[in-house]
């Protein structure tokens, strides 16, 4: 990814904090790399370097700033300026593509020689792929040693290293100190389970996420309770409990009770991705807000962001629950079926966590007609478990949107809404677009008569490659239109609201 210098340079000397995360400044004279925020004085121009990525200037000789901490800094390089293979590289290299596996199997998912894979970063980042991986695991490793007690070995496996000698030798490489120089102060609670710290680029609407995760939340496994998401989690280690509640600055804080140690990376991942963490607010804002129903919806609700699934598995289950009927009955078959197939912690977590959400073999072990559902969906919905049990059927995080199409188009009980709900929410594709939605077609219509599914359609090519935002900012306006009193669609659209009707935004 070719970086404008000059831009960078402006982003650092203002100390701009909108562009942490999409470069690092690499001083030539201390031999650290900070993020554009850094509060050290400003080192000369002629001894600055920019990377687009902090495994680039890992790569280089640099070390981390033990001041700014770039590695805390949110999310990947934006994906705008990257060619869309790199793009869905990092989003798996993110979602842990490369823990326990090779470059040739990233590779072949991808559908490119594991040589073209290596070009291309090169190009793009100045990195290789494995340098990206691992640079993701010595940062992870780094916020357990602020925020955890665990032991240095501990910390190692949690943050994916095969050994000690390992995660000793990355982390004197990334930060110049060995592990025990880096832990100042501990904050762990003894007692109050397992926490990490995860940042975000803000703003960030969380009672926008509180309230959807709340509207949706299944009987038994999940709860939004104050001003925190709970539920519960399966480890290699035994269930668990997640608690994620907002924490100080531009972060989350997720904890695991009790302490699962060998889980916290993945967990971490899913939490980002439920949460949509790694958007970057102010790229999707420059696309939408040239629209004139989303430029003022953009401006009232700049932190919208668009909510993931747990699992893919989990979150294509969902989506054919909830099939024509509300989000509150979607909530409560979901929760039947768990309590049906669900595996029951013993002892209950207490604070109604009762059960963990089936797998596949669960599901596809089921019969149908036991299933409280409808039998052409139980019977679609234990076929498509069948299908991901044995493999047949592969929901990759990070897939291409037509690759998700492609593997789900045709497949009994998954129509084209269901495939690009299952894409935006379990999948994590940010131009995913359910244009035949009938709250998206409200929104686009006028009193009276949706917009057409083509009309749509149209409308969502000038916001690509964010349409699943804009469909986040339609539903909430046509959510504030259906409001009982509601005379106008929100945000100023000068559309009357249609009659009330019961909400089925996925």
């Amino acid at each position: 990814m070719l970086l404008d210098e000059n831009r960078c340079w402006e982003a650092m000397a203002s100390r701009d904090r909108r562009f942490e995360g999409r470069f690092v400044a690499a001083v030539l004279s201390t031999g650290v790399y900070c993020r554009p925020g850094c509060p050290a004085r400003l080192p000369r121009r002629a001894n600055v370097r920019f990377f687009p990525h902090a495994a680039a200037a890992q790569a280089a000789g640099f070390r981390a700033c033990l001041r700014c901490r770039p590695e805390v800094a949110p999310g990947q390089p934006a994906s705008a300026g990257t060619s869309a293979t790199v793009a869905r590289a990092l989003r798996l290299i993110g979602a842990g593509a490369l823990d326990g596996a090779s470059l040739s199997a990233l590779s072949a998912r991808l559908g490119v020689g594991s040589r073209h894979l290596t070009r291309l970063f090169q190009v793009h980042l100045g990195v290789a792929p494995g340098a990206v991986a691992r640079a993701r695991r010595v940062h992870f490793a780094r916020r357990l040693l602020d925020d955890t007690d665990l032991g240095m070995a501990e910390v190692a496996f949690a943050a994916g290293f095969g050994s000690i000698r390992r995660f000793n030798e990355a982390v004197r490489t990334a930060f110049g100190q060995p592990p025990g120089a880096l832990r100042i102060r501990r904050r762990g609670e003894p007692g109050a389970g397992l926490r990490v710290s995860l940042p975000y680029r803000p703003p960030l609407d969380w009672q926008a996420l509180l309230g959807f995760l709340r509207a949706r939340a299944v009987p038994g496994v999940e709860r939004v309770e104050d001003d925190r998401y709970l539920r519960t989690v399966a480890t290699p280690e035994g269930p668990a409990v997640l608690e994620v509640r907002t924490a100080e600055g531009a972060a989350l804080c997720a904890r695991l009770d009790p302490p699962r140690p060998s889980a916290l990376l993945e967990v971490a991942t899913r939490v980002r991705r439920v949460f949509d963490l790694d958007a970057d607010p102010e790229a999707v804002a420059r696309v939408l807000r040239r629209d004139p129903l989303l430029g003022p919806a953009i401006r009232a609700r700049p932190g919208l962001r668009v909510p993931g699934a747990w699992e893919p598995f989990e979150g294509l289950v969902r989506a054919v629950v909830g099939q024509q009927v509300s989000v509150a009955a979607a909530a409560r078959l979901a929760g039947r079926l768990v309590a049906l197939l669900g595996a029951r912690l013993d002892p209950p977590a207490g604070e109604g966590l009762t059960y963990l959400f089936p797998g596949p073999a669960a599901l596809a072990a089921a019969d149908p007609a036991a299933l409280p559902l409808p039998e052409a969906r139980a019977r679609a919905l234990t076929g498509l478990a069948a299908r991901v049990a044995c493999g047949d059927l592969a929901l990759a995080v990070g897939a291409s949107l037509e690759a998700t199409l492609d593997a789900l188009g045709g497949l009994p009980g998954v129509g084209p809404w269901t495939a690009q709900v299952v894409a935006m929410r379990a999948l994590g594709e940010p131009d995913a677009f359910p244009a035949g939605d009938l709250c998206l077609r409200r929104a686009l219509g006028t009193p009276g008569a949706p917009a057409g599914e083509g009309e749509v359609l149209a409308r969502g090519e000038a916001w690509r490659p964010w349409r699943a935002y804009a469909a986040q900012h339609l539903w909430a306006l046509d959510a504030a239109a259906q409001a009982p009193g509601a005379g106008k669609v929100a945000s100023g659209s000068g559309q009357r609201a249609a009659p009330p009707a019961p909400s089925l935004s996925p």
